[in-house]
C-alpha cells in the first residue's frame, strides 16, 4: 500500500476565489432555494473535490482540512485503497438484505474481533444506530439472560452519543434534547470524575455504564484514568456493563486502535462509525462472546446494515489502518501537533488549555471561537469547535509534519489576529 498520500499539494483546480461576501450571498441563495429542511447552520462554502488533507470549493479555492468531515475521512479524502474496493464491489453486488449470508460482513467482522477484545460484530449505518444497538443488548442481556429486570444506563455531563431519541437522552447535554420531549425513561447523566456522584447514580434497575475515552462534543476532555479505574471496579461489583462510545475516537485517531486501549480495559461492548469506513455510511456495536445469547435471531436488524459495499469500505480502511500502522502514526503526529501547538501559543494569554489524544486535540480558549473558524476558512485552513470555546483539530492520520507546520502556523496567525 502507498504510505504518505496526503503529501500531494498540487493545484489540480484554478486558485482564484471569490469574496467572502460573494461566498455568504450563494450560501444564501443555495438556503433560499432548497427544498431541504434548515436543520443545519451550513457554513458559506462549496465543497466539491478533495484528496489526502485538501479539499477544493466550487470556486476553486483550496484548505488544508483538520475536521476530516468531523472525525471520518482518518485515510484522508479518496484513499486509493478504499476507492478500489468499492469500484470492484460495484460493478459486483450492492444489496441483497440480511436475509441472506453476506460473505463481507464475516470477513469485515473477523478482521475487528482480530483486532480488539470483542468477540462478535452488528452491523448497522451510523454512531448512533451503533449506540442504540449498544443500549438495546444491554438491557435485552439482563432482561432475557440474566432475568434481572435491569435498563437504565449511566452517562456522564457533556457526553455526545447521537440523535435517536434514546441516544440523544442518554447524551449528556440538555441543548440537544430541546423540543422532543417527552423523552424515553431509563437515563441518568452525572458528572465526569465524580465518583460519588456515580455510586449515588447506581441502583437495582441499573444495567450499563456508558463512556466516551474523550468527551469530544463536550469540549476534547480525555477522562482520567484513576476514574477509569473506579468505574470498572463499580461495574464488576454491581454486575453492570461498560459500555465505549468509540464513534469518534476508535479506528487509530487517538493512537490506538480503540481509545479504550490506553487505559488497559476490556469493555463488554463498543461501538465504531465515523472512521470505520472511510467516509462511506457505516457503523459498528461489537461485544464479548457472552452477549451472544442477548441477541438472537429477530432481536435486532437493520435493512441496510452491512451491505457489501458498505463491507468493501470497512475491510479495505481496516486492513490500510493496520498494514500502514496508522494508530502509531497517529500517536507520533499527535505529539508533534500538540507540541508545536504549545510553542506557538505559549505566549498568548487568550489560549486557556491544549489538550487531547494522538490527532485529536482541543485547545481552549477565553472567550467563543466561531468568529475563528469563519476567519480559518478565509485563510485556507478547516477546524470546528467543541463548545463555544474550544478549537477542535481532526486531521487525517496520514497528515505530514509540513501539513502540521502550516495548520498551526495558521492557527496562531488566526489568534493573535483576533486579540490583537
Amino acid at each position: 500500500m502507498s504510505k504518505e498520500p496526503n503529501t500531494l499539494v498540487s493545484e489540480e483546480m484554478p486558485s482564484t476565489n471569490g469574496s467572502g461576501a460573494q461566498a455568504e450571498k450563494r450560501a444564501a441563495k443555495v438556503q433560499a432555494d432548497s427544498s431541504l429542511f434548515p436543520n443545519y447552520a451550513r457554513y458559506p462554502l462549496t465543497l466539491v473535490k478533495g484528496q489526502g488533507s485538501w479539499l477544493w470549493d466550487d470556486q476553486g479555492k483550496r484548505y488544508l482540512d483538520f475536521m476530516s468531515g468531523i472525525a471520518v475521512t482518518n485515510l484522508g479524502h479518496a484513499p486509493q485503497a478504499v476507492a478500489e474496493r468499492l469500484k470492484k464491489q460495484i460493478d459486483e453486488l450492492w444489496h441483497v438484505s440480511n436475509l441472506f449470508h453476506i460473505p463481507g460482513q464475516e470477513r469485515a467482522a473477523a478482521l475487528l474481533t482480530a483486532n480488539s477484545s470483542a468477540d462478535a460484530v452488528f452491523f448497522c449505518n451510523s454512531g448512533a444506530e451503533a449506540n442504540e444497538a449498544a443500549i438495546k443488548l444491554a438491557r435485552r442481556y439482563h432482561q432475557k439472560v440474566k432475568q434481572t429486570g435491569r435498563y437504565e444506563i449511566i452517562t456522564f455531563t457533556q457526553s455526545f452519543h447521537g440523535r435517536t431519541l434514546a441516544t440523544l437522552t442518554a447524551t449528556g447535554q440538555d441543548k440537544v434534547k430541546e423540543g422532543f420531549l417527552p423523552l424515553p425513561a431509563g437515563f441518568k447523566s452525572v458528572p465526569l470524575h465524580d465518583q460519588a456522584a456515580l455510586e449515588a447514580a447506581i441502583n437495582e434497575n441499573t444495567a450499563a455504564i456508558m463512556l466516551e475515552m474523550v468527551q469530544a462534543e463536550g469540549g476534547m476532555y480525555p477522562v482520567d484514568p484513576a476514574f477509569v479505574d473506579v468505574i470498572t471496579k463499580l461495574c464488576h461489583e454491581h454486575g453492570l456493563l461498560l459500555i465505549i462510545d468509540e464513534v469518534q475516537t476508535g479506528m487509530g485517531r487517538t493512537g490506538k486502535l480503540f481509545a479504550f486501549e490506553h487505559y488497559g480495559i476490556e469493555p463488554d461492548i463498543f461501538t465504531l462509525a465515523k472512521g470505520l469506513g472511510s467516509g462511506f455510511s457505516v457503523g459498528a456495536m461489537l461485544g464479548k462472546e457472552y452477549l451472544r445469547e442477548a441477541f438472537t435471531a429477530g432481536s435486532h436488524g437493520s435493512t441496510f446494515g452491512g451491505t457489501p459495499l458498505a463491507m468493501a469500505a470497512v475491510q479495505a480502511t481496516i486492513e490500510t489502518i493496520i498494514d500502514d500502522k496508522l494508530p502509531e502514526r497517529a500517536a507520533e503526529m499527535g505529539d508533534y501537533l500538540f507540541h508545536s501547538l504549545q510553542k506557538q501559543l505559549k505566549d498568548i494569554p487568550f489560549v486557556r488549555d491544549i489538550r487531547g489524544k494522538g490527532l485529536m486535540v482541543g485547545i481552549e480558549c477565553a472567550e467563543p471561537v466561531a468568529e475563528l473558524v469563519l476567519a480559518g476558512q478565509k485563510k485556507g485552513i478547516l477546524f470546528i469547535t467543541a463548545g463555544p470555546n474550544v478549537i477542535r483539530l481532526l486531521p487525517n492520520l496520514y497528515v505530514t509534519k509540513d501539513e502540521i507546520d502550516q495548520a498551526v502556523t495558521w492557527i496562531a496567525e488566526l489568534i493573535r489576529e483576533h486579540v490583537a
